[in-house]
């Protein structure tokens, strides 16, 4: 008996239609060119895998893969790190920046000049950032409480991307006292907004306890003009089914659970397409050798093998989630600063290990309950903005 697909929204970005209605959350210092081209090759059934066999899919990308965040002031003032940081590889499309601003001229700025010199397809706006760097600025999640400034933002934004389209990613609120999200998303859809992605937490949880999708479901019912996405707690395809039954969200945006992991789009794909069976279940032999192509890439990006590997470090961790590799290796391998020294010690390992029982919930920061950092006098009144300050634009990118 043969299993038809599951039905499951059709979800356009303007005029790219992202299929299936996936989206990579940017996340700063990950969603950089080499882990993007990783999460598309598993999402377009380039590999066997896992137990998955090599399925193709037809020419265009399944999903959207999305930058880290650029911030606005480094993009118009080109700053080196930036004018690298929005490179895409040429097999990319839609390409896909996120931007960060505070201000409204220079993220107009900023739009006009991606415009301008076609450096992306698409433009989504950090409304979501709760790190303190970000908020202590008035920037990130905590923006969306000052009302006038989102619109102007949001105003700029979308009068000069032309045809581009524009979209935003928020928080719920900053928190449970200063909840925004209702609010926002009426203002993104006044202002020509193309799609809403909400977090289901608040600035103050930042990663910690559980997202509420309820506030997923709220939202799309406030606004059903547009599409809205859902992103938080997604560590499996059958967690994005469920939030997109339960919800009725338009898609989903994935983050964490895919660090360490980025075979979690040909989960996703083979769910939304088709019922695609189990969950891949690498053993660490296969782990180990996307380890070392996602090493080898960021080597290549970088221009430098030894930077590449080192900046490769940060994700050991994730990628060993669960297998019996003691701690002494763990260490070993955190060190590496060359291909060889990374392939002599990948070589050490117990190589024919299963995937590990529960190695697929949830993975990276799980911190909550955090004071929000924030400009002096800001939550006084949401409409006066007369609380952030001149230096407030941040003129570096990846945070």
């Amino acid at each position: 008996m043969t299993t038809s697909a599951p039905s499951y929204p059709k979800l356009a970005i303007g005029p790219h239609a992202v299929t299936p209605p996936v989206v990579l959350a940017p996340m700063a210092g990950i969603t950089n060119a080499p882990f993007r081209t990783l999460c598309r090759e598993f999402a377009e059934g380039v590999r066997t895998f896992g137990g998955r066999t090599a399925t193709p899919a037809e020419p265009g990308s399944k999903g959207l893969f999305v930058s880290e965040m650029i911030t606005t002031r480094a993009l118009v003032e080109r700053n080196e790190k930036t004018m690298h940081l929005i490179h895409f590889d040429e097999n990319e499309t839609p390409r896909s920046i996120q931007l960060y601003g505070v201000d409204p001229v220079t993220v107009g700025k900023a739009v006009r000049m991606i415009v301008d010199e076609d450096l992306a397809d698409h433009i989504d706006l950090n409304f979501g950032c709760p790190v303190p760097k970000v908020t202590r600025k008035g920037g990130g999640s905590a923006l969306p409480y000052k009302r006038p400034l989102l619109r102007a933002i949001l105003h700029e934004a979308v009068g000069n991307a032309g045809a581009l389209p524009v979209t935003m990613k928020m928080r719920k609120g900053i928190d449970d006292d200063h909840i925004t999200y209702l609010d926002a998303g009426r203002i993104a859809v006044d202002e020509g907004v193309t799609a809403i992605a909400l977090h289901g937490r608040t600035a103050a949880q930042h990663y910690g306890g559980t997202a509420d999708w309820d506030a997923i479901a709220r939202l799309k019912e406030h606004v059903p003009e547009i599409p809205v996405l859902g992103n938080g707690d997604i560590w499996s395809a059958d967690d994005a089914l469920r939030m997109v039954r339960e919800t009725g969200c338009d898609g989903v945006v994935v983050g964490r659970g895919c660090l360490g992991r980025p075979w979690l789009f040909a989960d996703l794909v083979a769910a939304f397409e088709g019922g695609g069976g189990p969950a891949a279940t690498p053993t660490l032999r296969e782990v180990a050798a996307v380890m070392r192509r996602h090493a080898e890439l960021l080597g290549e990006w970088i221009g430098d093998e030894s930077r590449g590997v080192i900046d490769f470090r940060k994700h050991v961790a994730w990628y060993l989630k669960g297998f019996a590799v003691g701690s002494e290796m763990r260490k070993r391998l955190a060190i590496t600063s060359s291909l060889a020294e990374l392939d002599d010690q990948l070589g050490l390992l117990e190589l024919d290990q299963p995937w590990p029982l529960g190695a697929d919930g949830p993975r990276g920061r799980t911190s909550g309950n955090n004071r929000v950092v924030l400009p002096d006098g800001w939550l006084k009144d949401p409409y006066d903005c007369a609380a952030l300050g001149a230096d407030a634009e941040l003129d570096t990118s990846g945070g």
